[in-house]
């Protein structure tokens, strides 16, 4: 893996020369930060499978928890991104600079990254473990955050293309086109089968970005389309998983054995309603824009950014369900929950450079209207309903969230000791104001506001030596409350209403310290860290997921999280690379909860879905004509219930790749689960429950088993 190298800490780094400086590899793992960052560079995310998800490519970094169900990291309802502890939800991610929100499947406050930019005209992605840069445009990430950087346009005119195919019917075409002047675009049309089961994925995606620079000034304008239906894969229970095997999916095409269950009739080792449902659909379509304008004169210390950015979604999630009949002789519906975004902000940001101090201070606007609607309509028959409805029968609930967020942030970045010790302070002022609407009584409705006059960080990077750095830090971070169908208007009006003006958000302080060594063909980093976060909300299931019950939201009280992080890379000779890392981490329940009135024991219990121990190790050999990969990723054991009776077992998988280049060709192939291992990847797809002692809820999803895929790639 390759770094890139800034002179002092991301945070004290403008956006504006994050996007236009040249990526400088070296080997050291965030040689510079003030805390544990890392980045993959263009050189990894072209060795990926072509149209897999960039989140895919940081699995291999200390800290971080990451499982999907296919092989592209693509079907987002199985896609699950964790960092010491904490869960997706609790994290921020942006696309240059862009809040992408909390990438949840329910959107409500931004889009996947998979629907936010096509992967190969990303250039650069960069994770912070801990604590992202105080200007983050985000109101989630209490844990670290995530930023992907886009290409800028080629200075040469020229066309590139991909073609990829393998394991299920796997098609996927890209293409792009560089004026040489100043813009690109470029169009993705993606298509494969489910690994079992029944339906297809599909993808269409168009992107472009223009920059313009004149004297100080540069233009960049971006815009991407994204288009995306997929079909789910069964949600499973250990129990379901003894019964019916691995290879269990929903019914379809089978209508009529889809039927018979609804009806009670069921067949093989089918017991209950909710082992299968003949099929399940997600439906989203995004345009995400956005302008910025950069003044970096040459010989002043100042400069300044202004970026207005605008998204728009639609989406419908679609479930056929036995518990709502279309009618006396037609006992199936289809079940969707409706999501609308529109939102728009303004981002704006200046710095100074003042003798050893580096000065900076920005704000972000945004105002987000989300629409949310669970309705149903009629399934009469096995009809293509892989397309988005309408004329429901009936609307069991439908709610309007308006989302205003503020947020100031200052820092000050400060050189001491002829510039061999750096010191980072800052702050930010988020103010996140949620007004819901219901149109009906089934869910709530109320006014929640979450903010924080300051939430200080501060940061330590010294250098002792040209080969050793030492760093600190501690942040103190917010978590906004949520609009949306697992938020805290999820609930019924009566429990809002008991417990609503009880709510705090939930709110975290991190402090991380370590090393980073680089002699020789090596470098290494370690670092420890410990998190104290108050308040944490919890979203528990009180029914299956296809039934859509009003959730329960109980605060949990004090969770805490210690662990390590280690990474070694060496390069023992000429064109061949080892890369290792290893995380330990210890997070649990420090409060029991009530619900309901009864006492929920989860006082040192394990948080869930946040293995152990995790270990990557990647072995590569490139000599510029053939490359090779051989990587594997060990996950420890993991919980689904927060008493800790419901387990899924550790497990270990294995990808090989490799090719060979040409002059401007690439042919590539790629082994995903090479030794074919079956094993639980997603948990909590249907959330996570209070107990489970009979292993009946189903809340998690099979990992793909060993795929082949073999692309070409031309760029002239």
């Amino acid at each position: 893996m390759k770094v890139l190298a800034c002179s002092a800490l991301l945070a004290a780094c403008p956006v504006l020369a994050q996007e236009s400086a040249p990526i400088t590899a070296v080997r050291i793992l965030g040689q510079g930060q003030a805390r544990q960052v890392q980045n993959i560079t263009r050189e990894d995310l072209a060795a990926a499978l072509p149209g897999a998800s960039p989140l895919k490519t940081l699995e291999k970094l200390p800290g971080v928890s990451f499982q999907a169900a296919d092989a592209f990291a693509a079907y987002e309802w199985s896609t699950r991104f964790g960092i010491r502890g904490f869960s997706q939800g609790q994290l921020g991610f942006t696309l240059d600079g862009i809040p992408l929100g909390n990438m949840s499947y329910g959107n409500n406050n931004g889009l996947h990254i998979s629907r936010a930019i096509t992967p190969e005209n990303l250039r650069q992605v960069e994770l912070s473990q801990g604590s992202g840069a105080v200007g983050t445009a985000s109101t989630s990430n209490l844990g670290g955050t995530v930023q992907f950087f886009s290409a800028d346009p080629s200075g040469q005119r020229g066309a590139s293309a991909g073609l990829a195919a393998g394991s299920h019917h796997t098609r996927r075409t890209f293409l792009r086109y560089d004026s040489g002047d100043g813009w690109y675009a470029s169009y993705v049309r993606q298509h494969a089968e489910k690994w079992k089961g029944s339906g297809p994925q599909d993808l269409q995606q168009f992107n472009a970005k223009y920059l313009k620079r004149s004297g100080a000034l540069s233009v960049r304008a971006f815009y991407n389309v994204a288009h995306r239906a997929e079909t789910d894969y069964q949600d499973l229970s250990p129990d379901m998983q003894r019964r019916l095997g691995w290879m269990w999916d929903n019914y379809a095409p089978d209508w009529e054995r889809a039927v018979l269950a609804a009806r009670g009739i069921f067949s093989g080792n089918v017991n209950n309603l909710d082992d299968g449902y003949y099929a399940a659909r997600g439906l989203r379509r995004d345009h995400l824009a956005y302008a910025r304008a950069s003044y970096e004169p040459e010989h002043s210390d100042w400069s300044a950014s202004t970026t207005a950015y605008y998204h728009r979604n639609r989406g419908q999630g679609h479930w056929y369900t036995p518990y709502t009949p279309t009618s006396a002789q037609d006992p199936v519906s289809i079940r969707t929950t409706e999501y609308a975004i529109n939102r728009r902000g303004v981002l704006a940001e200046a710095t100074r450079v003042a003798g050893a101090h580096t000065l900076r201070g920005g704000i972000w606007l945004e105002h987000n209207v989300h629409d949310l609607a669970r309705r149903y309509y009629p399934a009469t028959g096995p009809e293509d309903t892989n397309r988005f409805l309408d004329n429901p029968f009936l609307t069991s609930f439908s709610q309007r969230f308006d989302v205003d967020t503020l947020q100031l942030h200052v820092q000050d970045s400060m050189r001491f000791l002829d510039e061999r010790l750096l010191v980072v302070a800052g702050a930010k002022h988020p103010n996140v104001t949620i007004q819901a609407a219901s149109m009906n009584a089934a869910r709530a409705a109320g006014t929640l506001k979450a903010k924080k006059a300051l939430l200080p960080q501060l940061g330590l990077v010294f250098d002792v030596n040209r080969e050793l750095d030492l760093f600190a830090s501690l942040a103190k971070n917010m978590r906004a409350f949520e609009a949306g169908v697992y938020g805290q208007f999820s609930q019924s009006q009566e429990a809002f209403d008991l417990g609503g003006s009880k709510l705090r958000p939930e709110t975290s302080v991190t402090a991380d310290a370590g090393l980073r060594l680089q002699r020789g063909g090596a470098a290494a980093s370690l670092g420890l860290y410990a998190t104290s976060f108050r308040n944490r909300l919890l979203s528990v299931a009180t029914c299956a997921g296809v039934v859509g019950c009003p959730n329960t939201v109980v605060n949990v009280g004090r969770v805490s999280a210690r662990g390590l992080e280690a990474a070694l890379q060496w390069t023992p000779r000429r064109h061949w690379s080892w890369f290792n890392s290893m995380t330990f981490n210890d997070a649990r329940y420090r409060s029991d909860y009530r619900d309901g009135g009864q006492l929920v024991p989860v006082a040192g219990k394990r948080v869930v879905d946040s293995p152990r121990l995790m270990w990557h190790t990647e072995a590569a050999y490139d000599d510029k004509v053939w490359f090779a990969r051989l990587a594997g990723k060990y996950t420890g054991s993991r919980y689904y219930s927060y008493t800790n009776d419901g387990r899924v077992s550790s497990f270990t998988i294995w990808n090989l790749s490799g090719g060979y280049r040409w002059q401007a060709w690439q042919i590539q192939m790629q082994v995903g689960n090479l030794f074919n291992k079956r094993y639980f990847s997603t948990i909590g797809s249907n959330q996570f429950v209070a107990a489970d002692p009979g292993g009946s809820f189903p809340t998690m999803l099979t990992g793909a088993p060993r795929e082949i895929f073999i692309s070409i790639g031309f760029k002239h």
